[in-house]
């Protein structure tokens, strides 16, 4: 049954009665909005402040935050501010990339909230004129153990996979880690990566003072009204109530119009064009003629409506799927029509290009609001909240870890490869169609994935990282790790990292100590980019992930991709041949702080991350990445979460091959192999190639150690200082980690 409308209330209503304050707009707010418009609003008018001024579509708290970041760089053609950022891979070729979060609307409703989510940032790339190639995620969540906790993981996966399946677009990687801090409020964060021709970008500005405004995509309904407004509030007992804040997704209308839309910028007829997302007609209208300097004007009555009824405040913060908006001029219009009623659809003139500065409204033949466009898009009050340093952080400063010796290390391999973070995500992935388009090269389950350009020998390498853990242990050195792993995994996979994406999901911001896990996060994201050159193109902030248990771990996710200069560059973490000869590159010391082995074998969560020297790891990867490219590496593999006896299993698993390795260290058993110690790589070369790589990395001055060989037998044997201390079969492995999963979902 359709949602009806109900009667809005007047303007001395929503003065007397601060409706204002429903939509998240305080009083202060509210004095400013009367200020910019010379009286007091209508309710459509407060509905498209409130959405305008929401975190979501603002920034107005992680503004101060975001400008931390190192933005541009010889490669970045376009950095935040539209759709999508754009680098440069030459040959007048770029590759656009952006991640944003559905975590809200996952969260009440995981199918069509996770399913939007996609489709949303499928619309981000292809507005700025670009073929999406490949989809990655990152998801989180409590712990499997619990009945609602596993209900959100299989319909948020199927939501991810019905969509991007049905639209054809490979989903080719991602990460997803469980947490207690998680249940409730699981974090969804899509990402999309795109090819273009460097004449082929577009911005979504209104241009041209006359010009005509399009519409083009299915008809607008009801489905999430104020959703913008939804995902900048904590989740309450209350948010199953919001239902209709989330929006329903149609991928084959998807399909249409991501066609549609590419002939038409490949016609070269578009002067500006943005997509319907967050805040819906709202955004995409006011902030195509903010970046233009001009003014807008929409007839509502000339947009279509799924509903009867619909009044102009439903309209405008309706966020209906899949809907674009575009400006072209008077004379291109009948060509425009002709593209879009090739692929079935109708583009509808609802409004056309002013000069005034105002976005203004006609409905039913009445100006139903009259705005102007600086007020919404660029004078958002911008807040530098009170920040304090946790006390669970100077308490773990000070703490010295001490447990006693784990011997049975077989057993703990086992556990740990049975953690549910740590173990085979193929449960996932499988149900993902990553091989559609045929570009795949390495699929889920390496380091990294990586899909190749068709006509060239090239190909892009991408990830998604972050280490939650570390981040709520530290959120400056956790900021760092998250990007040098993402960095590092870039690197395993032949390429060379290019720049970042960035997911910022955090608490209430409101609450000193959440604001000052965001700040210092930040602080530790911006010096690895700028050591490692890898510059923030674009990205998401998601605030206000809360539960009644209080607040998730801090989570800024790190999308990244790399250039592979050549195919025959492309790495992946699995063992090839009988005989070769595996290094571990870097450094081993006591650090099981925030790490897998802790929290699976000790229960707990504490004292101080691993130590990270942004200037070494940027040594290891410059020189892996030229190993790889000389030609002296089998196999890479980044080490993370269950640190060394992991990667060495991952590496045989993956490869079908045993190995005995005897590695050397200071450490008891138990800390060599399960520290997290960063700026590791496990690599794998052949015999021959063995002294040429020996002799590179003592070179370039990276600490290393040849701890063993690939072997032809089905078992993996670690020794410590020559004492065997974990023996099993890879098969038995394999099972345990693949397993694990699939186990706790029934």
């Amino acid at each position: 049954m359709a949602l009806q409308s109900v009667k809005e209330p007047t303007v001395e209503q929503i003065v007397d009665q601060k409706i204002y304050q429903q939509f998240g707009v305080t009083d202060e707010e509210f004095k400013k909005i009367c200020g910019f418009l010379g009286r007091k609003p209508n309710y459509t008018e407060i509905g498209v402040f409130s959405v305008m001024w929401s975190e979501h579509c603002s920034y107005k708290t992680s503004k101060p935050i975001l400008r931390k970041f190192p933005t541009t760089g010889e490669r970045v053609l376009m950095g935040p501010g539209e759709g999508a950022g754009i680098v440069d891979i030459g040959d007048n070729q770029a590759v656009v990339f952006k991640i944003e979060s559905h975590n809200h609307p996952s969260a009440v409703e995981p199918y069509q909230g996770a399913a939007t989510g996609v489709g949303g940032i499928i619309r981000d790339i292809f507005s700025m004129g670009a073929r999406p190639i490949a989809l990655l995620n990152s998801l989180r969540f409590g712990s499997l153990n619990n009945d609602r906790v596993k209900y959100l993981f299989e319909h948020v996966v199927e939501g991810i996979a019905g969509y991007g399946n049905c639209i054809g677009i490979p989903t080719v990687g991602g990460e997803v880690m469980f947490d207690d801090s998680y249940e409730g409020n699981p974090l969804v964060n899509a990402m999309c990566v795109g090819l273009i021709d460097h004449d082929q970008i577009q911005k979504g500005v209104a241009e041209g003072v006359g010009n005509p405004v399009f519409y083009v995509g299915p008809a607008t309904g009801r489905d999430g009204i104020h959703g913008a407004t939804f995902s900048s509030e904590e989740l309450t007992e209350e948010t199953q109530a919001k239902r209709s804040a989330v929006q329903v997704g149609d991928p084959f209308m998807e399909k249409l119009v991501m066609e549609a839309c590419l002939e038409l910028i490949d016609s070269g007829i578009v002067l500006g064009i943005q997509d319907m997302g967050a805040a819906g007609l709202t955004c995409s209208s006011s902030e195509m003629a903010s970046k233009a300097g001009n003014g807008m004007e929409l007839y509502l009555d000339q947009v279509p409506q799924r509903e009867e009824g619909m009044t102009a405040y439903e309209m405008m913060l309706s966020e209906s799927q899949e809907r674009m908006l575009f400006v072209i001029k008077p004379e291109h219009e009948e060509q425009a029509v002709e593209i879009f009623k090739r692929w079935g659809l109708d583009c509808p003139k609802v409004g056309k290009v002013t000069n005034d500065g105002s976005l203004k409204l006609f409905h039913q033949g009445e100006l139903v609001a009259d705005m102007p466009v600086t007020a919404l898009v660029d004078e958002c009050p911008v807040y530098n909240k009170p920040s304090r340093v946790p006390a669970y952080y100077e308490s773990n400063q000070k703490l010295e870890l001490s447990y006693d010796e784990v011997k049975d290390l077989n057993q703990a391999l086992k556990d740990v490869l049975a953690s549910p973070t740590v173990a085979s995500k193929e449960w996932v992935y499988n149900q993902y169609d990553y091989m559609v388009r045929t570009s795949t090269a390495v699929q889920p389950g390496s380091d990294a994935a990586v899909v190749t350009i068709r006509g060239t020998r090239k190909a892009l390498a991408m990830t998604t990282d972050c280490n939650s853990r570390f981040v709520y242990l530290d959120p400056e050195v956790g900021g760092k790790i998250a990007t040098s792993e993402a960095a590092r995994n870039i690197v395993c996979s032949g390429a060379e990292p290019l720049a970042i994406t960035d997911n910022l999901n955090f608490g209430n911001p409101d609450k000193p100590e959440i604001f000052w896990q965001l700040d210092q996060s930040a602080e530790g994201i911006a010096e690895a980019c700028n050591v490692l050159n890898t510059p923030v193109i674009g990205g998401n902030v998601s605030l206000y992930n809360e539960n009644n248990k209080g607040a998730i771990n801090p989570t800024p996710v790190i999308g990244m991709v790399g250039l592979v200069h050549d195919v025959d560059h492309i790495t992946t973490q699995a063992f090839k041949n009988d005989g070769d000869i595996v290094f571990l590159l870097g450094d081993t010391k006591d650090e099981l702080g925030g790490s897998e082995f802790q929290t699976i074998i000790q229960g707990k969560t504490e004292g101080k991350p691993p130590v990270i020297d942004l200037e070494k790891e940027k040594l290891l990867l410059d020189t892996v990445l030229q190993a790889i490219q000389k030609g002296l590496v089998a196999s890479a593999h980044d080490l993370s979460e269950g640190g060394l006896a992991v990667a060495l299993a991952e590496s045989c698993i993956s490869g079908e091959k045993g190995a005995e390795i005897n590695f050397k260290s200071d450490l008891r058993p138990d800390i060599a192999l399960f520290s997290e110690s960063q700026s590791r790589i496990l690599l794998s070369t052949s015999p021959e190639q063995a002294e040429k790589l020996e002799k590179w990395l003592s070179e370039q001055a990276v600490p290393y150690q040849k701890i063993g060989n690939v072997t032809n037998n089905s078992d993996l044997q670690i020794y410590v200082n020559d004492q065997q201390v974990i023996q099993s079969s890879v098969e038995q492995l394999e099972k345990v980690w693949k397993d694990a999963i699939p186990c706790l979902m029934k």
